[in-house]
């Protein structure tokens, strides 16, 4: 069952770029990604899917429901964490909690207390006195505490030290085990890739691929790092080198090409080692943009 589907989804703006008939959708359960740079569309495309403006044609819905017409029912059942929060700053952590958790069915002090404490949160400080790493963290339970079956995250570990990002990938994992649906969206693919099953990448307001991670960083590039011999020349003449890079006795390429014929050129050359592998997610993004 789809829990967010998007039709030709488009937002214009006089001078600003929107997006652009953006299509997909995003399975009950599932991790899903949406990478891009900074300015790609990637905040355009979720607050329209929230309804916090308007889209200037296509449709979305989300758990079946028309974004526009059904935006305060599907509300109650979304956490949302945008990539920069804004509180009350005179408003301590526990009231600000309070004060928005009690705007959904689901929401239980129990549950605001157990995230605040796993995520090492004074309830009882001011948000004016909080750190940018700390009021992401209210963001956080403030998108958790009502028990959502969609997750929308907007840059979501930004301001979060290491140990703390590795507490939130797992408190992730355990809303997917309950049930619910992550909507990831994130210009760290290191992230996206530990984190997503299925990524959908935007260029310039537009749609370039929605494909599984594994098909993307699977037999359609490969990495290839060639030793030479010392004191021999680094070269090769090969289609299908997108990238190629020259350190040393050691040639990297970034290869789209024929397997065999790469094998059958490397038969020829005065190589001291061969090494073969996936790509990262990051070098097939780099890979797509450079398209």
């Amino acid at each position: 069952m789809a829990i967010v589907e998007l039709h030709q989804l488009t937002k214009s703006y006089k001078n600003n770029r929107g997006i652009s008939d953006i299509s997909f959708s995003i399975e009950e359960g599932e991790i899903f990604g949406f990478i891009g740079p900074n300015g790609a569309g990637k905040s355009t495309t979720i607050r329209t899917l929230l309804n916090l403006i308007f889209p200037t044609s296509g449709s979305a819905a989300i758990f079946g429901k028309d974004i526009v017409k059904h935006s305060k029912e599907i509300r109650q059942d979304v956490g949302y964490l945008p990539s920069e929060v804004h509180y009350y700053d005179d408003m301590k952590v526990i009231d600000l909690l309070t004060y928005s958790g009690r705007f959904h069915r689901n929401f239980n002090t129990v549950r605001m207390k157990e995230l605040a404490d796993g995520l090492d949160l004074d309830l009882s400080r001011k948000i004016e006195d909080l750190s940018f790493g700390n009021r992401k963290k209210v963001g956080i339970v403030q998108a958790l505490l009502h028990q959502p079956r969609l997750i929308i995250l907007d840059e979501p570990t930004g301001g979060l030290d290491p140990l703390m990002q590795h507490y939130f990938f797992d408190l992730l994992h355990e809303e997917q085990k309950r049930g619910a649906t992550i909507f990831f969206s994130s210009h760290i693919l290191s992230e996206v890739q530990k984190m997503c099953e299925r990524v959908a990448i935007i260029k310039e307001g537009k749609l370039v691929q929605v494909e599984s991670i594994e098909s993307l960083t699977k037999n359609k590039v490969k990495n290839v790092t060639l030793i030479f011999k010392v004191g021999e020349p680094l070269h090769i003449e090969l289609e299908g080198v997108i990238q190629q890079e020259i350190k040393s006795n050691e040639m990297r390429l970034l290869y789209s090409g024929n397997i065999q014929e790469l094998l059958s050129k490397l038969n020829g050359l005065p190589l001291h080692d061969v090494l073969i592998e996936e790509p990262t997610l990051e070098e097939t993004f780099m890979h797509y943009y450079e398209k």
